[in-house]
């Protein structure tokens, strides 16, 4: 049996105070709507179909997936009438999870139980209890147990606004009962919309038995209404990944102040410092080092390498016994050889640091390829740009570069050369020559320093 996966999100999201769909607001730097296609996409669904309404061009400019089917809700009338806008692309002989765009961290296994146990004649729903169900529709059992109804708490009785177990909102039936209960949906409610939870009472009506089941964590089913909500579930999430680090062996030293917007591989004994932020997918080896306020996006650091405090790594591949920072920025392109370093305050893009290369302190290396054992001193730059265009820099193996240096760009210094302190290179030096390009010193004797008038 097929499965088709149809994820409600037309709606405008009022309550987030925005200008953009409330869909695409990120959690774990990541739009809401993109946890759950990739949930679905689990799954194995054969189609996943998203209703979009408000700001529907945003959400798919945002949502760049080629196998998606849009569905437009042109006018909002109720989750069942944003349902009604899919069905028409979904075969009769299928099974159909229903899911919502604002609700991003059902987990895989919760839905394929919900799945699984869908029948031609058995719908599956997903309910929670809830300590304070203010808000949500309530389930109404039968005498025997079974699901009955769910009635939204706009039209529910005091008595069954008593009930603590409540709708989730999220479904899994065949796509046939689908196809056959849409259209018996009324608007006849306080909000005169067209609830997809009267598809319940409609089924039990015809003979078929509703099951429920419940997430392990209630945070599973959260929908996000407004910002307050959405920081509380970004909260409870990066807990959850801090808890499954420390279990796996790496040592945090405050599991409150570290973020994972991605996906984060690691080795053994691996530490990480206070305020660090991982985007992307990010792989650390065995007994790497995190300094505190580190932000890391793209990156392999190889194992025993030191990242040290305040650096910022995006696009790069660190070696391994490499050492980095403190406050080093590496941007894309860079990549750090075996036993290299890049100390306080250097900048580098596009760049390959050869083995044992070290640039220490307060220099910018920018397209550029240094051989191994290469010195850089402080002050050090590569004048890679001419406005329009950029230029590589070559530096042979066992080069000293010396402190506040400009190599002009294109520029080839073959192997252990040196470059004098203070200067300007503009042309290529052969093997183990001493380059010197300065301006000769002048000392003026009886000069008087300009005053104020």
């Amino acid at each position: 049996m097929s499965l088709h996966v149809i994820i409600l999100a037309a709606g405008q999201g009022s309550r987030m105070k925005s200008d953009q769909p409330k869909v695409i607001h990120k959690l774990a730097g990541k739009p809401m709507l993109q946890h759950v296609i990739d949930t679905a996409s689990q799954l194995d669904a054969e189609t996943i179909h998203i209703v979009v309404g408000h700001g529907a061009e945003t959400v798919k400019e945002t949502i760049k997936d080629k196998h998606i089917n849009w569905c437009l809700q042109a006018e909002q009338l109720g989750t069942g009438h944003a349902v009604a806008q899919s069905i028409n692309a979904i075969p009769k002989d299928a099974d159909v999870l229903i899911l919502y765009g604002d609700v991003p961290l059902t987990s895989v296994d919760t839905l394929q139980e919900l799945v699984q146990s869908v029948e031609r004649k058995q719908l599956s729903l997903l309910t929670v209890n809830l300590e304070n169900p203010i808000g949500y529709g309530r389930i109404i059992r039968c005498a025997d147990d079974n699901i009955g109804a769910i009635i939204e708490e706009k039209d529910a009785t005091d008595e069954q606004r008593l009930v603590n177990e409540v709708n989730t909102g999220i479904l899994a039936m065949s796509a046939d009962a689908l196809h056959r209960y849409i259209p018996l949906l009324s608007n006849s409610n306080a909000q005169e919309e067209y609830y997809l939870t009267d598809i319940i009472e409609i089924a039990v009506k015809n003979g078929d038995c509703v099951v429920s089941h419940q997430p392990q964590f209630e945070q599973e089913v959260q929908g996000v209404n407004n910002r307050l909500q959405l920081c509380e579930l970004e909260c409870w999430h990066q807990s959850r990944i801090s808890e499954q680090l420390m279990l796996a062996g790496v040592t945090l030293y405050d599991p409150n102040r570290i973020d994972v917007r991605g996906s984060l591989e690691f080795g053994r004994d691996v530490v990480i410092d206070l305020n660090c932020i991982f985007e992307g997918h990010v792989r650390l080896g065995d007994g790497v080092q995190i300094g505190p306020n580190c932000i890391i996006k793209n990156a392999t650091i190889g194992s025993g390498s030191i990242i040290h405090a305040n650096s910022i790594i995006e696009d790069t591949e660190v070696a391994e016994n490499v050492n980095v920072g403190p406050f080093a920025r590496l941007r894309p392109g860079t990549k750090l050889s075996k036993g290299s370093k890049v100390g306080n305050f250097v900048e580098t893009k596009k760049t390959i640091v050869g083995e044992g290369s070290k640039i220490n302190h307060l220099s910018y290396v920018g397209d550029a390829i240094l051989g191994t054992n290469v010195n850089v001193g402080a002050g050090t730059i590569t004048c890679n740009y001419d406005g329009v265009n950029k230029f590589k820099t070559e530096l042979g193996d066992g080069v000293f570069v010396g402190s506040n240096s400009s190599l002009v760009a294109p520029v080839k210094v073959g192997s252990n050369a040196t470059i004098g302190a203070g200067s300007t290179v503009t042309k290529e030096i052969e093997d183990e020559q001493l380059a010197v390009a300065r301006a000769k010193q002048r000392n003026i004797d009886g000069w008087l320093r300009p005053v104020k008038n």
